[in-house]
């Protein structure tokens, strides 16, 4: 308890070091110091995301600052980041439009838009992304509005930095009343963006038309002292406490944007351009914040249908935000969404979440004209697998080949709902792949809104997912029966390997016990060779490679090890797994095994739960399960 209170006090004490506060003066020495202190906010979320770090792959930039919520958009969020945040921030025109996110249901725009917002309230908390305020504006304004018009230009030039925008009504009259026109006298605080206090951050979630007000955007008359001041153009008559009002310096999100009523977009269209917008009987009110809204494609497709739209349409940039494409990401989202949930008393056997992943990714893919290639296929080199025929740049090519890929399919929100179905079935301490893949179908049989079409769709990718995980699961006992065999692994890839290298070299090896020189065994290295796909027109290519592979090993002093090649290691367990096969069999389908079988039985369950992640429970029921695929 006291270590709790400790910390909790420990962090009020971080939060008031960040407090300043001085006069306009002192805070023209600091933006001289530091010209970063006058950034607007595009640039300031930019910068935000910047440094939270930047990676290259494969000529792809991956932004660190989405990668623990957002996963599988990357390239989504290369374009997000560099069409728009970056040319944002360098003032091109781009600042001037509102961000629409536009994807499907459950694609990741809230969670987006909801990692900006939480990254501005702690990226203010640092040095780099401080925020200073004139003292008790309503609207937290950039002190720098003080300089008059007329020495701008000199002061710009100064001090290294832009000023744009004027003086809000309220510090107008402040500056008047209170200082006598002395801007130097001016009060400046440093302020914290945050959500919760309404500083910096605004939203708007539409509602009923006929009880919302204009004024949750732009604020509204205080009646309580309107007879005090006697106008309702005096500022302090005036409640400038509307989102657009409060969302100043940072970010405003409409939710739902295009299902407002049009007099709430209306606001928008010279917010956007000029960076002002109208309130009450004042003149044009300066804001700089970056405007978000997300909708999905049936919205939109209505709302540019309208020609009413087309003023407000020219001032958006529409970024496509499609559903993951890939299996071990979607995996990583059904993993965070469970993990914060109570479950974790259920255990989720391995390749219980790939299996569902599998399912909703081929549900989302489309139907590439590429020839031989296969809804399972496109999925698997999706993933990063490698199919033989096929190359990278193939990769490249399907995901040109339609811009809408991604745009539709089964959402992960209806896929955790089925997993949620399967977890909380009582009595249940583990579930396994068949059992996601049953409370799918189960789904798709009460599912009202699908068509009869698409019903036999999926139901066809649940199959395949199906048949897909038969194979994993054959694999994974393969590789815990093979270990109990690890050196008759061994021995048969050095014996591979001695043959590969006679055949290359075009020489014969000897036989260890009669000192007989024979040619190399063909049949053994096809056998193995032909484990993996490799055809009769392609085994010289796959030896020479090994041999160049062991020669390089060799230069470098190092040890080519059966671990060393995954393709072939590979080769070698499918082929001594081949050849244990009935052994696997009577082990996994015998329903009284000998004291031999047992001791095999729980060597293999051992290996499991250790080194593969399963509990007893499941352990099991992967070996009752794949022998009797085995005996099909």
């Amino acid at each position: 308890m006291d270590n709790i209170l400790k910390r909790i006090s420990q962090y009020r004490s971080e939060e008031e070091q960040l407090a300043w506060s001085g006069t306009f003066a002192e805070y023209l020495n600091l933006v001289r110091e530091k010209p970063h202190l006058a950034m607007t906010a595009h640039s300031r979320v930019y910068e935000m995301i910047k440094s939270a770090g930047v990676e290259t792959v494969d000529g792809q930039n991956r932004y660190m600052f989405f990668e623990k919520e957002i996963f599988g958009l990357e390239r989504a969020l290369e374009k997000l980041v560099e069409e728009y945040f970056h040319s944002s921030a360098r003032r091109l025109d781009v600042r001037k439009r509102i961000l629409l996110l536009m994807g499907p249901v459950s694609g990741g725009k809230s969670t987006i838009v909801t990692l900006l917002k939480k990254g501005l309230e702690q990226f203010s908390r640092t040095e780099q992304g401080a925020v200073y305020a004139i003292e008790g504006c309503p609207m937290h304004e950039e002190p720098l509005h003080l300089i008059p018009h007329g020495l701008r230009p000199e002061i710009e030039k100064e001090l290294g930095v832009k000023i744009e925008g004027n003086l809000c009504p309220s510090c107008q009259m402040r500056l008047k009343t209170e200082y006598g026109g002395r801007i130097e006298e001016m009060r400046v605080e440093r302020v914290l963006i945050s959500e919760d206090n309404r500083v910096g951050i605004g939203t708007f979630s539409p509602s009923d038309p006929k009880s919302q007000d204009i004024a949750d955007l732009t604020g509204s008359i205080d009646f309580s002292t309107i007879t005090e001041y006697g106008s309702e153009s005096d500022p302090r008559a005036y409640r400038f406490d509307g989102e657009l009002n409060k969302a100043n310096r940072g970010l405003m999100e409409f939710q739902e944007m295009l299902k407002c009523d049009e007099k709430f977009l209306w606001n928008l269209l010279s917010l956007t351009q000029e960076g002002n917008f109208k309130a009450g009987r004042f003149a044009l009110i300066s804001a700089d914040e970056l405007i978000v809204a997300h909708t999905n494609e049936t919205e939109y497709k209505a709302f540019i249908s309208n020609k009413k739209n087309e003023a407000l349409q020219s001032r958006m940039i529409v970024m496509p935000i499609p559903y993951n494409l890939r299996v071990s990401d979607e995996e990583k989202i059904y993993a965070k969404l469970i993990g914060s949930s109570d479950m974790n008393h259920v255990h989720i056997a391995p390749h219980a979440l790939r299996a569902a992943a599998m399912f909703s990714i081929m549900t989302r893919l489309k139907e590439s004209k590429k020839q031989g290639m296969d809804p399972v296929k496109k999925m698997r080199m999706y993933d990063g697998e490698s199919i033989e025929g096929y190359k990278a740049a193939d990769v490249k090519e399907m995901q040109n080949e339609f811009l809408d890929e991604g745009m539709s399919g089964v959402d992960p929100r209806y896929v955790i709902n089925r997993i949620s179905s399967a977890l909380i079935r009582h009595d249940m301490t583990c579930i396994n792949a068949l059992d996601v893949l049953r409370a799918i179908k189960e789904g798709m049989d009460q599912h009202p809104s699908i068509t009869k079409e698409e019903r036999e769709r999926n139901l066809n990718f649940i199959s395949l997912a199906r048949k897909e995980y038969d194979s994993l699961a054959k694999k994974e006992v393969q590789k815990a029966f093979v270990y109990s065999f690890e050196e008759s692994a061994k021995t048969l890839f050095e014996n591979y390997l001695d043959n590969v290298e006679a055949y290359c070299n075009w020489s014969k090896i000897r036989d260890p016990l009669t000192g007989e020189e024979m040619d190399p065994d063909e049949r053994l290295m096809r056998s193995i060779e032909e484990q993996i796909g490799i055809s009769e027109n392609a085994k010289k290519a796959f030896r020479e490679e090994i041999l160049i592979r062991m020669s390089s090993y060799a230069r470098k002093g190092k040890t080519f090890e059966y671990g060393t090649h995954d393709r072939l290691r590979e080769a070698i367990e499918k082929k001594l797994f081949a050849d244990l096969k009935d052994v696997v069999k009577i082990t996994t389908s015998t329903k009284t095994p000998d004291e031999t079988q047992l001791k095999k039985m729980n060597e293999v369950i051992k290996r499991l739960i250790d080194e593969h992640g399963y509990c007893p429970t499941c352990a099991n029921e992967l070996l009752r399960y794949v022998g009797s695929l085995l005996n099909r």
